[in-house]
């Protein structure tokens, strides 16, 4: 047999999963691509992507001990001044900017230290062939809103005593990774926009004390409406002044690192707000200045403009915002929002995605993909313990992958799958049709080589238009029977489903799990942000702490059992080194067990049919019960006594696996999780 030299090794991607062979020019096509690029921006590899991705050091204000530098990159500006407080926002010639020779449409200024001061408010003129406007600097680290007049300026931001954060270092935990999703703004119990300070104060103790390791927060980037969620990003460099000052973020981050809490950022890159005068949208005169021209400027569903990723200037300008957040804000990290519709050419909008042919058609933006890989590279040059999550539907093989792999390089992929696996079964299935197996797959169903974040559920589920699990298990009768000794049967099968589903959910991880701010509790309504709609109330906007410190209502079952099941799940040796090994499952019973490391996990889905001496196969020994659904503490029946220790039934034909019978009583609608005794040596 005739052996080729030199042979050029596949990809792991490819080898990994062979399915994945049909397309290996693709794969190792795009990772050509990502390699040839990174080459291209550091000067041949001379320089680093860190060193490339530092736009936020030239660009926008800075203050030294000469005086202010400012500079902008607006090639299709003619003259460009700065206006503001300190010029009575008037165009004067001791404002009036440069172009830097030899640039691609650079603007400079420097001036006198006494030319400006903290806390000025100030924009740039900027006149184009034809028009004139005034914009927000791209670079703008400060943008604050007017109250009376709703009109967006930049902020001068150079306090004299800037924060200093005390945590020097930090690292997160993410064995496992344990999520608490929240939004600043809608985090305090009254209706009003929280603050940085009052989540610091209130929110931040509730999560170390529930045992999350890391939080999400939404909304960071300065946006011009605030029910948007954040996600139509006018000012990419500025966290939102709704809250308080970048000051106090600054002191929110170090706070949570001091609690041992992580702090990932929801970044939108996937799209920019349309608006004009706030934000991107037709920054000098040129509508195409950041963003794709032609179709594929304008997202058909998001209402909003597409980044062009194949802009070696817009690559600078979002790779250097990644950077910046790490450095300046010390984030641990980003949950990279809408990137199945940076990946398509379609956005990912009326496709089924059914094969591995429709990652490789062509429909996929070569120019995203890049970036997207690139952001990856960046973020873990400039940290290395970084975390990094994409929120991706179409299954994209890959993403979650190491680029040296032929991969995208993110940590995670978010586990979309399941939370819309639970809608569909409470909505169209009565109980008696849940069938364990199929859950099970569900839970399970994801690619070997690729972490993911599993959640039953997130912000997305408690927006208006949809439904939180605890409503649709319980709807409006969460208004007339969540006190204690009220309870009817819709409250009772939802507490006892919301427990078992989230434990189904959070047990089977292989990367992590992750919670929306109160869902936790079951907290009850939709996230509705003040709009015409609904006369600008916060009504709606807020979440109802006191529901769940009431010891009269049941909510508290509900965070009680979370924080129980989240430290289960973080004690003893590392969940995640473990792999999940289905014991059993019996779709007529409605009973699934399966194991974990020391942990057994039984469920029985039934409605109506408690089983006793219900027996499974499990290694030798004995076991105790670690947590349980159908605890009273959690609003359960309490029919089963957890002190009683569990001892396996001596079986001949399983005695050379080393396995005996554990034989249960599985009340019905409930589970339980049981520990193996470690044998002492």
């Amino acid at each position: 047999m005739e052996v080729v030299k030199n042979a050029k090794p596949k990809l792991k991607l490819i080898e990994n999963d062979p399915w994945l062979e049909p397309y290996s020019a693709a794969i190792e096509g795009r990772h050509q691509n990502v390699l040839s690029k990174e080459l291209e921006l550091t000067n041949g590899g001379k320089t680093t992507l860190s060193d490339f991705a530092s736009g936020y050091l030239y660009f926008g204000l800075h203050r030294s001990r000469k005086g202010w530098t400012f500079r902008e990159w607006a090639p299709n500006a003619k003259e460009i001044y700065l206006i503001g407080d300190f010029n009575d926002w008037q165009m004067k010639p001791a404002y009036r900017m440069k172009k830097v020779k030899r640039s691609n449409g650079v603007w400079e200024i420097e001036l006198k230290p006494e030319a400006m001061k903290h806390g000025d408010l100030y924009k740039l003129k900027i006149i184009w062939e034809g028009g004139e406007g005034e914009r927000i600097p791209s670079y703008a680290n400060r943008v604050v809103q007017d109250e009376v007049t709703k009109i967006f300026s930049a902020q001068v931001w150079a306090p004299e005593k800037p924060y200093h954060f005390r945590k020097k270092v930090f690292r997160a935990k993410t064995d496992p990774l344990m999520i608490y999703e929240c939004h600043v703004g809608m985090s305090q119990q009254e209706e009003k926009v929280g603050s940085y300070n009052e989540f610091r104060e209130n929110v931040l103790p509730r999560v170390a004390a529930d045992g999350y390791n890391c939080i999400q927060v939404m909304a960071i980037q300065e946006h011009p409406y605030y029910g948007s969620f954040g996600y139509h990003v006018s000012n990419f460099f500025a966290p939102s002044s709704r809250f308080g000052t970048p000051e106090e973020l600054k002191e929110l981050i170090d706070e949570a690192h001091r609690m041992g809490i992580a702090v990932i950022m929801d970044i939108v890159h996937s799209h920019a707000v349309k608006n004009e005068n706030e934000g991107l949208g037709n920054f000098a005169g040129d509508p195409n200045q950041y963003f794709y021209p032609g179709g594929r400027r304008e997202h058909p569903a998001w209402d909003s403009l597409c980044f062009d990723y194949g802009k070696n200037e817009v690559l600078h300008f979002l790779l250097s915002n990644c950077k910046y957040w790490m450095e300046e804000f010390r984030f641990d990290g980003f949950r990279f929002d809408g990137v199945t519709s940076m990946l398509y050419h379609s956005h990912g909008l009326g496709e089924a995605f059914c094969n591995y042919g429709d990652y490789y058609n062509g429909n996929q933006d070569d120019n995203a993909i890049c970036y997207l890989t690139l952001a990856n590279k960046l973020i873990h040059e400039v940290n290395s313990k970084a975390i990094t999550i994409a929120e991706e539907v179409s299954g994209m093989p890959g993403l979650a992958a190491p680029v040296e792999n032929g991969g995208y390089g993110f940590d995670y992929r978010m586990a979309m799958n399941v939370p819309d696996y639970w809608i569909k079964i409470i909505k169209e299935k009565v109980d008696e049709d849940w069938k364990p197996s199929s859950m099970f797959w569900e839970v399970t169903n994801r690619r070997a080589d690729e972490k993911t974040i599993s959640y039953a559920e997130s912000h997305d589920q408690a927006l208006v238009g949809d439904k939180t699990i605890i409503f649709r298990l319980i709807d409006a009768d969460m208004y007339w029977h969540f006190k204690k000794g009220d309870e009817n049967y819709m409250a009772h099968r939802g507490i006892a489903l919301h427990k078992m589903i989230r434990l189904l959910t959070a047990s089977t991880i292989n990367g992590g799990y992750l919670n929306f701010m109160g869902n936790e509790f079951g907290h009850p309504e939709w996230i509705d942000f003040p709009r015409e709609g609904n006369g600008w109330s916060h009504k709606h906007a807020r979440r109802q702490w006191d529901l769940v410190d009431n010891k009269e209502l049941c909510y508290h079952y509900l965070g009680d059992f979370d924080r129980d099941m989240i430290s289960l799940l973080k004690s003893g040796k590392s969940l995640l080194k473990h792999k999940v090994q289905e014991i059993w499952h019996n779709d007529g019973d409605q009973v699934l067990a399966y194991s974990r490391g020391d942990l057994l996990f039984v469920f029985n889905f039934s409605p109506d049919r408690s089983y006793e001496g219900y027996g499974f196969m499990v290694p030798e020994g004995s076991y105790n019960v670690v947590l349980n659904t159908d605890n009273p503490a959690y609003g359960g029946n309490g029919l089963s006594d957890d002190t009683i220790e569990h001892f396996t039934n001596y079986d001949p034909l399983l005695q050379q696996q080393g396995k005996g019978w554990l034989k249960l009583y599985l009340p019905a609608r409930s589970a339980v999780v049981l520990r193996k005794k470690a044998v002492k040596k």
